[in-house]
């Protein structure tokens, strides 16, 4: 479910950058990518919480490390990308 939500979440998140880059509200776009984003990260949580649930040790060993640094990357870059637009259009303003 996670690799569907962050690949909807990337998604959205050109399509808010591409309306930006037209000329078209992006406001829905932009709150659809940060949403799917937080949506990616709670069913993340929710495997990792299956594995300790059934004591799958193992599968938390290879994957929590790895997965902690990733989903930091992604999430901070997801945020900065989705709000991209209205830093643009705060400098533009000035």
């Amino acid at each position: 479910m996670w690799l569907i939500l962050g690949l909807v979440a990337i998604i959205a998140t050109f399509i808010n950058l591409y309306m930006y880059g037209t000329g078209k509200d992006y406001k829905l776009a932009m709150a659809m990518g940060l949403s799917f984003t937080a949506l990616t990260l709670v069913a993340e949580y929710s495997m990792v919480s299956d594995w300790v649930k059934v004591e799958d040790w193992s599968a938390l060993l290879d994957v929590v490390p790895s997965m902690e640094t990733v989903l930091w990357v992604l999430t901070i870059i997801s945020i900065l990308l989705n709000i991209t637009p209205i830093l643009l259009e705060l400098k533009n303003k000035k």
